[in-house]
């Protein structure tokens, strides 16, 4: 390996390293506008100039090899004075309107201009003016500001895979734009606001509201799907203004999708803030008295048996706990935290989680996709995939509609009776699997969620057995989920009890009158005409499809208001916490469940969170390990059985409105408005 000398420090680093690399690998900062370190290089800024004894000129660091015995000054009056004539063409033609641009005060222009700008300019020219380009309803443009650094084309082509960014134009007529002067769309375009160096790119939902100095910043993890994204909110008084990706090498890398960073303003909108009761048909607005009484009158000498209760997507660990232990006490096994009823076993948790993990999918050689949509249900896993695919020795085939992903795979058909002749040998791609080291297969809720999808999951069991997906090290076998909190529930049991009915079955049940009471705990995507004339309780943040059901409106914290663990689809314990308090009267979830215990004479035993969390990890130890990735046993699981020779239904129809909070979000609406209605009339040619 390669020795050189950097600032007096001597480092040996792998051969192919850059300078730049390797100064940052002895703790030696080197400024750059134009490098990344997850994006190619580019060598265009040339604001990473060093001083390289022997070197006629110094030398761009991020493009520049190490090489034997190299001697670099980062610091010396060459290097300083050459970064110092970068810093003085790039401010040549820059607006230096920093006091009305969003990137003031976390701009990178700003913070190298103070180490390496000169107090005065000598260019007496007019400064050169570039046409705004119009780039979708998230992304703001002054590309006047512009540094040309390349970094947001490179993003769209090599990490979000729609290379709709490029530059046209050469020398002082280079402009960066969308080449059909159109909106960016990808699902993951909120990420170039991130990564521009300038304030040419900035958050249009959020220009003007704010200055990072203002905001309050609490780390947490999103809940728009079952990725579990890091992320940071940042809140000023009691709004969260803005939410940014937080960097987690395992999960999301430092990415994130535009519905978890851009549904934030749905959190100030159709919120539940106070009680209801319904009377005379019309929902009134309650005191929590009142709320808890017409629930005791209802629910209190009614049996077990007519009583029920499901989970929404959103819901937070230490809420199904504390409700599946108020269930348990009322005798009743009607339980569920699958919304779509998908056919998962909650007795053996390799059947439902990601084994693989997610950055497990950079080490696959072989990956079919079933009954899955990845770039709509989780944006960001799907840009792993992309990562691999690009690296090359991959092959990559699906099951199910021919949809339109960022990187090229080999469609095998939409019957999901193909599972049975890959598993069996007869199908060509079974000896792609065969052959491969580190094979994997993604299922999706469009698969489990079927009449047949017990079947459907035992054909994926017998194609990861008979493939070997499953082998020493390695298990290839993998559920993709479309909500945030399934894998939790199902790790806590939040399913059917001895003689308890399932989703199919409560919704059955209440339409037919043999369930008298249902418990909706933020439970939004079900049919609710189903309920028939059953009481309905409904707790939640806000006035989605469960409360205009309900007979009971009881007001819950959304996710940025209250401490909660998720599990993300890989089986990651991961925890949230609060940014804000919630408006009105609302409560946190499990203390509003806590106290309806209390006057339903069944008083649960705890009575802060962290007792809660005690009994969580009384029932499942995997809670105590958290942000742990932990491997399940490969056991027997599915009901082997016909697989219909259909195609699926694919869950995410609209990918900006999934749930309660997208729904209410005017930034989604406009998002809906651009990318899928319009979309659909251009299809449909009615567009006009």
């Amino acid at each position: 390996m390669p020795k050189l000398t950097i600032d007096g420090i001597a480092v040996e680093v792998p051969p192919n390293t850059t300078i730049l690399q390797a100064a940052e690998s002895v703790g030696v900062e080197i400024p750059r506008f134009c490098y990344h370190d997850r994006l190619s290089i580019a060598g265009n800024c040339r604001m990473c100039l060093v001083d390289v004894e022997k070197s006629p000129k110094p030398v761009a660091s991020c493009a520049m090899p190490v090489g034997e015995g190299m001697v670099v000054h980062t610091k010396s009056d060459r290097a300083n004075k050459a970064r110092g004539g970068v810093m003085e063409f790039l401010l040549i033609n820059h607006p230096l309107d920093c006091p009305i641009c969003d990137q003031g005060g976390e701009c990178d222009l700003q913070d190298q201009a103070m180490a390496y700008g000169f107090d005065r300019g000598r260019f007496h020219e007019n400064k050169r003016a570039v046409k705004d380009k119009y780039m979708g309803p998230v992304v703001e443009t002054v590309m006047t500001r512009c540094i040309h650094c390349t970094r947001c084309v490179r993003f769209a082509t090599e990490v979000a895979g729609v290379p709709q960014l490029g530059a046209t134009g050469r020398g002082e007529d280079m402009e960066i734009t969308t080449y059909l002067e159109g909106a960016l769309s990808s699902e993951l375009s909120g990420n170039v606001v991130d990564l521009c160096p300038v304030g040419a790119l900035t958050s249009k939902p959020y220009a003007f509201n704010a200055r990072p100095w203002e905001l309050r910043k609490t780390e947490s993890v999103d809940v728009m799907d079952a990725v579990g994204t890091n992320v940071r909110l940042d809140a000023r008084g009691r709004v969260v203004l803005r939410v940014l990706p937080r960097v987690n090498e395992d999960v999301n890398e430092e990415w994130m999708a535009d519905k978890s960073r851009h549904a934030v303003d749905g959190l100030r909108y159709q919120r539940l803030d106070q009680p209801y009761v319904r009377k005379n048909g019309k929902l009134q607005p309650a005191s929590w008295d009142e709320a808890f009484g017409a629930i005791v009158t209802k629910i209190k000498g009614l049996p077990g048996s007519k009583i029920a209760a499901l989970a929404g997507d959103t819901v937070d660990a230490e809420s199904m706990m504390v409700l599946k232990d108020l269930l348990t006490a009322l005798g009743s096994g009607n339980l569920d935290c699958r919304q779509d009823g998908a056919a998962l076993d909650p007795s053996v948790r390799a059947s439902y989680i990601f084994n693989s993990t997610i950055a497990g999918i950079e080490q696959a050689d072989a990956i079919l996709i079933v009954g899955s949509n990845p770039r709509k249900e989780a944006p960001v896993l799907n840009a792993r995939i992309r990562k691999r695919y690009l690296r090359g020795g991959v092959a990559i085939a699906t099951v199910g509609d021919a949809i339109d992903l960022t990187y090229k795979y080999e469609h095998l058909g939409a019957d999901a009776g193909l599972l049975s002749r890959i598993a069996d040998g007869s199908h060509p791609f079974a000896a792609t699997l065969k052959s491969a080291k580190k094979p994997m297969i993604i299922v999706g809720m469009a698969a489990l969620t079927r009449a047949d999808g017990a079947a459907v999951l035992a054909a994926a069991k017998s194609v990861a057995d008979n493939c070997g997906l499953v082998k020493d090290g390695w298990n290839g076998f993998n559920v993709l989920h479309t909500a945030a909190s399934r894998v939790g529930g199902l790790d806590l049991g939040f399913v059917p009890g001895a003689g308890g009915k399932d989703t199919r079955g409560i919704l059955a049940g209440a339409s037919g009158g043999e369930i008298e009471a249902v418990y909706l705990l933020g439970a939004d995507e079900i049919n609710t005409a189903k309920l028939g004339k059953a009481f309905v309780i409904y707790q939640g943040h806000h006035g989605d499809r469960g409360a205009h059901r309900a007979d009971v409106v009881l007001p819950g914290a959304a996710y940025t208001e209250k401490d909660g663990t998720y599990v993300n689809t890989e089986g990651r314990v991961q925890r949230g916490l609060r940014a804000v308090f919630p408006p009105g009267d609302a409560r946190e979830d499990w203390t509003i469940i806590r106290a309806l215990s209390e006057k339903l004479g069944k008083t649960l035993p705890y009575d802060s969170i962290g007792q809660v969390r005690a009994r969580m990890y009384y029932v499942n130890p995997l809670f105590s390990g958290v942000d742990k990735a932990q491997a399940a046993d490969w056991k027997p699981f599915g009901a082997a059985g016909a697989v219909a020779a259909t195609g699926f239904d694919y869950p995410v129809k609209n990918y900006y409105m999934t749930d309660p909070i997208s729904r209410a979000s005017r930034t989604m609406a406009q998002c809906t408005e651009e990318f899928v209605l319009a979309g659909s009339k251009q299809m449909t040619g009615t567009h006009g």
